[in-house]
C-alpha cells in the first residue's frame, strides 16, 4: 500500500533527501577539517571534501537531466557511457587497425543503443550488443588481417561495450517498463537505484575508514575491508528498504531488490578495481575531482543497473 500523501511527489522527497545529506556531509567536513591537522587523517578529509564537491556538481547534472525529460536523461547516460568507454579503450592494447572497429563502437553502435532506448525499441536494446556487436566485433576485426592477439582484442573490447554501453543503458530503459499508473515513475525509480548505489559506496568507505581492519581483497583493493562491507551494504539496504514508498515495490521487495542492487554493485567496484590492478592504473581517469574518471564513479552502477531493471521487471510483472 503507498502513503497517500507522497503520491506523484516521490521525485521531489528524494531529491530533497539528497540535497539534505550534501547539506549535511558538506558541514561536517567544513566542521572536521578545522578540526583534524596533518597525517593521513588530513589527507582523508582533503579527499572526502574533493568528493562531497564532485557530487554537487553531478547531482545538479542528473537533476536538470530528470526535469528537462527522458530524452534528456537517454541523452545524459549516453554521453556517460561515451565517456566511460573512452577511458576503458585507453586501457586495451589495440592495434592500428583497430581503429575502424572502434569508430563503428563508439559512432554507430553507442548511438544506436541509446536510440533504441528512446524510442522504446526494447526487443532491440536488449539485443544489439549482446547478439549483434558481438558478432559483428570479432568479424570486424579479422577483416583487418592482423591476428596477432586477436582473441584478446576482440573480447577486451566486447567487454568494454557490455559494461560502460549495455550495462549503463539499463537505467534510462527504465521508462520502457510499464508501471502502474498510482506507482512511483520512472525518474523516481532511476534515482532510487543510483541513491542506494552510491550511498553504499559512500557508507562503505565511511565505515571502512572508523572500523576496517580486515581487508577483502588486499591485493586488488586495499582498503576494502569486511567491515566496511557490511556496514555499507546493511544500511544502504536498510535505506533502499526505508524507501520503498517511492518505487512500485513493498517493503520486502525493496529490501531484496536493495540488497541485490548493494552487492552487485560491490561486485562491479571490486571487478573495476582488479581491472585497474592489472593495468597498472590508480584511476581510470582524472574528469572528476576527488573520483577519478567517469568509469571509476559508475563502477558499482554498470553491475547494478542491469540487475535492478529485471527485478523491477520480475516483480511488476508479477503484480500484473
Amino acid at each position: 500500500m503507498r502513503v497517500p500523501f507522497l503520491k506523484g511527489q516521490e521525485l521531489l522527497w528524494l531529491f530533497g533527501g539528497v540535497l539534505g545529506l550534501l547539506v549535511v556531509a558538506t558541514g561536517t567536513t567544513l566542521v572536521l577539517r578545522q578540526w583534524v591537522t596533518g597525517g593521513a587523517l588530513q589527507a582523508t578529509m582533503t579527499n572526502l571534501s574533493a568528493r562531497v564537491r564532485a557530487w554537487w556538481v553531478m547531482c545538479a547534472v542528473f537533476a536538470v537531466a530528470l526535469i528537462v525529460g527522458e530524452v534528456a536523461t537517454v541523452a545524459l547516460f549516453g554521453l556517460v557511457s561515451f565517456l566511460a568507454l573512452r577511458e576503458f579503450i585507453t586501457l586495451i592494447p589495440t592495434s592500428r587497425r583497430d581503429h575502424r572497429t572502434l569508430l563503428w563502437i563508439f559512432f554507430v553502435i553507442l548511438p544506436l543503443q541509446y536510440s533504441l532506448v528512446a524510442t522504446g525499441s526494447y526487443a532491440l536494446f536488449s539485443a544489439l550488443i549482446p547478439v549483434y556487436a558481438f558478432i559483428f566485433i570479432p568479424a570486424r576485426i579479422a577483416l583487418t588481417g592482423d591476428s596477432e592477439r586477436f582473441l584478446a582484442r576482440a573480447s577486451e573490447t566486447q567487454w568494454a561495450l557490455v559494461i560502460c554501453v549495455y550495462c549503463v543503458s539499463h537505467l534510462p530503459a527504465l521508462h520502457l517498463l510499464k508501471i502502474p499508473a498510482e506507482a512511483a515513475d520512472t525518474s523516481t525509480l532511476l534515482l532510487y537505484c543510483v541513491l542506494v548505489v552510491q550511498l553504499s559506496d559512500v557508507l562503505q568507505y565511511v565505515w571502512g575508514k572508523l572500523l576496517g581492519r580486515n581487508a577483502i581483497a588486499p591485493s586488488i583493493s586495499p582498503n576494502k575491508t569486511w567491515e566496511g562491507f557490511l556496514g555499507g551494504v546493511g544500511c544502504a539496504t536498510a535505506a533502499g528498504t526505508a524507501l520503498w514508498w517511492a518505487t512500485p515495490f513493498n517493503p520486502w521487495q525493496a529490501a531484496c531488490v536493495s540488497l541485490a542492487i548493494t552487492l552487485t554493485g560491490y561486485a562491479g567496484g571490486l571487478t573495476m578495481s582488479a581491472i585497474k590492478r592489472d593495468r597498472g592504473v590508480k584511476d581510470y581517469g582524472t574528469l572528476i575531482e576527488g573520483h577519478g574518471g567517469v568509469l571509476d564513479r559508475i563502477d558499482s552502477i554498470c553491475f547494478a543497473a542491469p540487475v535492478f531493471f529485471h527485478l523491477t521487471n520480475y516483480f511488476l510483472t508479477r503484480a500484473s
